[in-house]
């Protein structure tokens, strides 16, 4: 087999991982709705803190035979502890003050943009190329087709003031992924395993999301369902989603992998009218066709 068709397969495994890693995420909002007594802010640092603490326990082998390279690489380290921190107090605030839908499509659509602007500014290779270009303005397209078409989602009334702070924070939630990601990745291409720089990561944004926690747990375990739900988020979508996100970061650049996670929004609204029954519009269909045409555009090895 020659190199050239190793690195595909390669390559091709990497894609699979992280559209799985995308497939476990879109089902967080559909398992977060059964527990809406619960602060969405405790539901984030709850399973994200979990999540990471797990992912450092595993990673523990691989810690310790990184740990010289991780000591070098610590202001990266630090740089994508405090990003992966930050991200899903902006995300859940996001949706909160300005509502799901605008949320979520600021937050996820930004990303594949931060992340291109990283690594054009810091990268020594520039992966953007006119398919990329082509595949995002595709993918940002279809996702505000879908969120647009949710109508069911702007019952709620919100003030033109919390709607630019959540618009704000939704950029910010763009911009804490994109670092995190690229830093996981700059550590990778440094020579240090995926487990040890997602549980590195991962690990120390844990401890910094610990405070937010403490603060924010009220009604986080006060039911068999609640307790179900922040459980369910923490292991699969958040540990189990991660870990194949750090594996396909092994195979891919950072600007492609947020790029695939385009499939998350598709994911969760398929599951939103499957479980929560929630209806979209047929022009959120067409959203879904055109999400799914920007991943066959960047699962396709020419």
């Amino acid at each position: 087999m020659s190199k050239l068709s190793i690195t595909n397969k390669s390559e091709t495994y990497g894609v699979s991982a992280i559209l799985f890693a995308s497939l476990l995420w879109g089902t967080t909002g559909t398992a977060a709705s059964f527990a809406s007594t619960v602060n969405p802010l405790a539901i984030g640092s709850f399973s994200m803190g979990v999540g990471g603490l797990m992912l450092a326990i595993v990673g523990a082998k691989n810690l310790r035979h990184d740990a010289k390279c991780l000591l070098k690489e610590g202001k990266l380290l630090c740089i994508g502890a405090i990003a992966l921190a930050v991200y899903p107090l902006a995300f859940y605030s996001s949706m909160r003050l300005s509502g799901v839908a605008i949320g979520t499509v600021i937050s996820i659509a930004s990303a594949p943009f931060f992340v291109a602007l990283i690594e054009c500014l810091f990268s020594k290779k520039n992966n953007i190329d006119r398919r990329w270009v082509l595949s995002l303005f595709i993918g940002s397209v279809g996702i505000v087709l879908l969120a647009s078409s949710e109508t069911n989602l702007t019952e709620q009334t919100l003030d033109d003031s919390s709607k630019v702070i959540g618009i704000a924070l939704g950029f910010i939630a763009g911009l804490t992924y994109a670092l995190y990601s690229w830093a996981a990745k700059a550590l990778i291409n440094r020579g240090i395993s995926s487990k040890s720089a997602m549980g590195s990561i991962f690990g120390i944004g844990a401890v910094l999301l610990l405070p937010i926690l403490l603060l924010n747990s009220n009604d986080l375990f006060a039911t068999p369902i609640n307790t179900a739900v922040v459980l369910y988020i923490a292991v699969i979508p958040m540990f189990i989603g991660y870990i194949c996100f750090g594996y396909g970061l092994n195979t891919i650049h950072a600007s492609k992998a947020t790029l695939l996670t385009l499939f998350e929004p598709a994911v969760a609204a398929v599951f939103a009218v499957v479980v929560v029954g929630e209806s979209i519009s047929v022009l959120g269909w067409a959203g879904v066709v055109l999400i799914m045409l920007c991943l066959l555009l960047q699962s396709y090895k020419s």
